[in-house]
């Protein structure tokens, strides 16, 4: 005070002519005159800053020729300057480009637009309260180009995450932060045929939307600022900070598709979603503890309209009748008079085919006479349609919950704070795979009679936690944090068999599962030097981290195949059951083997690093930064990367900025040691049993598959942004390139030669007929051009129009030679170890092009939401090159009215996809498959691909939303 006191009398007495420090305070509100809490107030030009207390009140020490900036998440930033010791501030509503960011530099008060590498800032609220989507990966889907995500099918646990990509680069080449700390990725490994096949991506739907401030996509590569995987870019997601307000949202909605149904039209695909977000004031230095969390319910919707290939052969018309007379269907295969008696039953039997039959003199005899379809037949005699044999080719069922709290304690007037943010959710799924047919082998139909649909049953968790203490040590911010997360995925099938046990099978497997274990350590440190050059920031620091993956076998039935005395095969003089044609029954449970003792483990690893991170405004106009890391891990070794990035202002609207930087991803845990066997459907609908082996492997060794190593990146981006306040528009436009070298991919299936080898005994031991490994195969390149307009109108006194256009235009090749062995190249495998398909699923089976035009119109009590994406064109990713259809480019529209029915109270009801836009149909003049298979379309299975992802299949959605507040 006393200080205070001389300041004030040398003020008055005008012997202080210079600039000084003083205290400045003042009250922050919104444009309802209401405090907003949790304001960034900083000095503009230093790393001085704090934010304003649940009244809105802030107190900072700046000088009179100084100027405040203030921003906040859904209001325009605003500067202030220092013209007394009262600075009291009103922001009005909006997303600036002027805004703080946590993500491309360690610079505390650099802003967007000052960036000299491109980030886009996303209202989550805003977009949550107006768009049709929830969750958070259809949200980005919508609504940021340069990503992308869409739900799978028949993928096995695929079909429960989705894969998400930045920049048309892999889903495990994104690095995902919240609130500036390292997220840790899922347990699943994606093996089957998906987009991202081999990767291991982020579970962002683990994150419920509703505890999300917003979200920063970084556009650029950043591993030498932030470790492996940032390769493609950063997702920083900034939980919620709001207190003294319960909000809570409830949205419900389903397809009303000319599609659904069976393709006959209806509604389906029922989803609920109700969220909550509540924060307390903690102390009186603006302190705060917010918890959010929802739970929702989505239902499977199915988009094929009927089985058009065979169902069942003349010997299942035989046991159907058996089973009407109450007749043991296991012993009529090994009576030849029963089946005569039996057959003699069957109706629609020909004259010529029963005389065959009734002429039989052995089983022999009849399984070559048996062995002809009669499915037409047979569906009249049982009263049923082909589509009681369809599969489920849509969307999974899933239901669950998530629970995010984010806090913050100030501890002293000197910016020191303690912080934490944790969450939990927990997720059920439920999908099909493929119907099990009557004719095949794989159904023991003496337990069903009609084949069945085998289900997959899925239990995810997801558990999180970060503490962490920041303040100042001398004139040094400094950052010490630890952040833990783990994720796991069991399996349970159902509806199943498996169907060497015969009569004794289970119905129902634990099939085992996996998870992964990541715990980070930081330490930042981060001063700026107001005083050197026009402001210089250095920043540096460490990071330990430990991460754990493990297998989890499941029960026994699950992965082994028995014999005829019921035993498990552990030696080739060993007999497997076989059906009434002589065909052996496979073992395991039916659509997804479960996991052996032998795939079971655990696999630690550990990584150090250390950066340097160097920022200097050489002038007021010109920008340099400058990182490198240095990393090495346990498993593989060291790496050392760079980043040099700069800014010029050409004026003080007008921005030119690049960027150039060399990057790495580590190999995951899962990559490295992930084995199993997989029920995998080749290009004609036949299942296959392909074993996953590990690159220490007996197996990769005989096939002279190398061990894994890290993928290596370099990168350069140039852009410009531009604002021009006159008419409330802001442009940024940046073109990129990426090389990556050694890129790790999930190579093709490797048959053994059947001839008794090493190899086809590793195969059997392993209940698989096919092999396949992960495998740095080839080089990629990576160019594009990323375009953000944003463009606001005011209309009248109560009226404004926001519209957005954002468009991404990306390309990704192979380049070089397949990275083969001599081993693979003499055996001519060379196509197999990165096959056909694999190629489109890394170039073409996503949107190369997307293009983003969003308009938001708000007049008083109404809101008016209208947007449109351009979801460019993809390939069906298979490797034969005759049936590699090309799927046109499609607009979806979404549109949504909200009404303010009190201040408190708002009704919001819309399309996502309002005129109900597929991708194109699988074309049925392509080369026909064998077996009946008509292309593409496997029989009438995939009237859309499941294999090239524009927007999904779902159609035409609409929902209705109820959102209200409590202050």
């Amino acid at each position: 005070m006393f200080r205070h006191y001389i300041i004030v009398v040398l003020f008055s007495l005008g012997l202080v002519l210079q600039s000084f420090a003083q205290e400045i305070n003042g009250t922050v509100l919104d444009d309802q005159a209401q405090p907003l809490p949790g304001v960034s107030v900083v000095v503009k030009g230093t790393s001085t800053g704090t934010i304003t207390d649940f009244d809105g009140k802030y107190r900072i020490q700046a000088s009179t020729d100084q100027v405040l900036v203030f921003s906040y998440v859904g209001f325009e930033t605003k500067e202030m300057a220092v013209s007394g010791s009262v600075v009291d501030v009103t922001l009005q509503p909006g997303v600036s480009l002027d805004e703080i960011v946590l993500v491309g530099t360690r610079n505390l008060n650099r802003t967007v637009v000052d960036n000299p590498v491109p980030i886009d800032v996303l209202d989550i609220k805003e977009l949550a309260n107006a768009s049709p989507q929830v969750n958070l990966n259809q949200l980005l889907n919508f609504v940021a180009p340069s990503f992308s995500s869409n739900t799978q099918t028949i993928s096995d646990g695929t079909d429960h995450i989705d894969p998400a990509s930045l920049r048309g680069l892999g889903p495990d080449q994104v690095l995902v932060l919240i609130n500036g700390k390292r997220r840790h990725t899922t347990s699943l490994i994606n093996v089957n045929g998906t987009f991202g096949r081999g990767s291991v991506g982020t579970d962002l739907n683990a994150i419920p939307a509703a505890a999300i401030q917003r979200i920063e996509v970084l556009r650029d590569g950043a591993a030498a600022q932030y470790g492996s995987d940032a390769i493609a870019g950063v997702i920083n997601i900034v939980l919620n900070k709001s207190v003294n307000e319960l909000n809570v949202s409830i949205t419900g909605g389903a397809n009303f598709s000319r599609n659904a149904e069976s393709q006959t039209g209806g509604v389906d695909g029922e989803t609920i979603n109700v969220a909550a977000s509540y924060g307390l004031p903690l102390g009186d230095k603006g302190g705060f503890i917010n918890f959010s969390g929802d739970f929702d319910y989505r239902d499977f919707y199915s988009r094929m309209r009927e089985w058009e290939g065979d169902i069942f052969n003349a010997y299942n018309a035989i046991e159907f009748e058996a089973s009407r007379a109450g007749a043991d269907l296991f012993a009529l295969e090994t009576s030849l008079s029963d089946i005569q008696n039996f057959a003699s039953s069957v109706d629609h039997f020909s004259t010529q085919l029963q005389s065959d039959i009734q002429g039989a003199t052995s089983l022999e005899e009849l399984q070559t006479i048996l062995n002809v379809d009669v499915t037409d037949a047979e569906l009249a005699a049982r009263g049923q349609q082909r589509s009681d044999y369809n599969m489920r080719v849509g969307q999974s069922e899933l239901r669950g919950g998530r629970l995010f709290a984010n806090f913050s304690l100030p501890l002293d007037d000197e910016g020191t704070e303690l912080y934490s943010f944790a969450g939990i959710s927990s997720r059920r799924g439920n999908s099909a795979g493929f119907y099990r047919l009557p004719n095949q082998s794989r159904t023991f139909t003496p337990a069903y009679l009609n084949g069945f649909l085998p289900e997959i049953n899925s239990k995810i968790t997801d558990r999180s936690i970060a503490i962490g203490i920041k303040g100042k040590i001398g004139d040094w911010d400094v950052d010490f944090s630890n952040t833990y997360g783990k994720n796991s995925f069991l399996y349970t099938i159902s509806n199943t068999s498996n169907a060497s046990l015969l009569n004794a099978t289970p119905t129902t497997f634990d099939a085992g599962g996996f998870s992964f274990l990541q715990n980070t350590t930081n330490l930042d440190i981060t001063k700026y030097y107001e005083d050197v050059l026009a402001g210089f920031n250095v920043a540096f620091g460490a990071e330990h981290r430990l991460e754990n993956y493990e297998i989890i076998a499941g029960e026994e039935e699950s992965y082994t195949q028995y014999d005829v005395a019921g035993l498990p095969i552990i030696s080739a003089t060993q007999t497997a059951p076989t059906d009434f044609f002589g065909r052996s029954r496979p073992g395991a449970s039916q659509v997804f083997p479960g996991f052996s003792p032998a795939n079971e483990l655990s696999r630690d690893r550990t990584s150090v690093a250390g950066y340097l991170d160097l920022e200097a405004d050489i002038t007021e106009k010109f920008l340099v930064s400058f990182a490198t890391r240095f990393e090495d891990y346990s498993d593989f070794g060291s790496t050392l990367n760079f980043k040099l990035a700069t800014r010029y202002k050409l004026t003080d609207n007008i921005n030119l900025r690049a960027a150039a930087n060399t990057g790495f991803r580590a190999p995951s845990l899962h990559q490295l040691n992930f084995n199993s066997t997989s029920t995998i459907f080749d290009n004609e609908g036949n299942p296959q049993e392909v074993g996953t082996f590990a690159n220490d492997s007996r197996a990769a060794n005989l096939l002279g598959i190398p061990q894994l190593k890290e993928e290596t990146s370099r990168s350069i981006s140039l852009g410009a942004t531009a604002k021009i306040p006159d008419l409330n528009l802001s442009v940024t436009v940046d073109g990129y390139f990426v090389a990556i070298d050694d890129r790790v991919v999930f190579t093709g299936q490797f048959q053994g030669p059947g001839t008794g080898t090493e190899l086809d005994n590793l195969l059997a031991q392993a209940n698989a007929t096919r092999a396949a490994f992960f495998a740095n195969a080839i080089d990629t390149e990576s160019k594009g051009l990323d375009i953000v307009i944003t463009h606001k109108t005011p209309i009248g006194s109560a009226m404004e129009l926001k519209s957005d256009l954002a468009a991404t235009f990306s390309q990704t090749r192979k380049v070089g030679d397949i990275k083969a062995s001599e081993v693979l190249e003499n055996a001519g495998l060379v196509e197999t170890y990165f096959p056909e398909d694999s190629r489109v699923y890394l170039e073409e089976a996503v949107p190369r092009t997307k293009i983003n035009l969003s308009n938001n119109l708000v007049a008083n009590k109404f809101n008016v939401f209208l947007r449109n994406v351009y979801f460019g064109e993809v390939t069906e990713a298979t490797d034969i090159v005759e049936r590699q259809q090309v799927f046109e480019a499609k607009v979806v529209t979404d549109l949504s009215f909200g009404y303010k029915v009190s201040e408190n109270f708002t009704v919001t009801v819309g399309a996502n996809n309002l005129l109900d836009i597929y991708p194109d149909r699988a074309d049925q003049d392509l080369e026909p498959g064998v077996d009946g298979n008509q292309n593409n379309r496997s029989s009438g299975r995939f009237d859309w691909s499941r294999r090239a992802q524009q927007f999904g299949i779902g159609g035409r959605f609409l929902f209705a939303r109820v959102n209200f507040v409590l202050k």
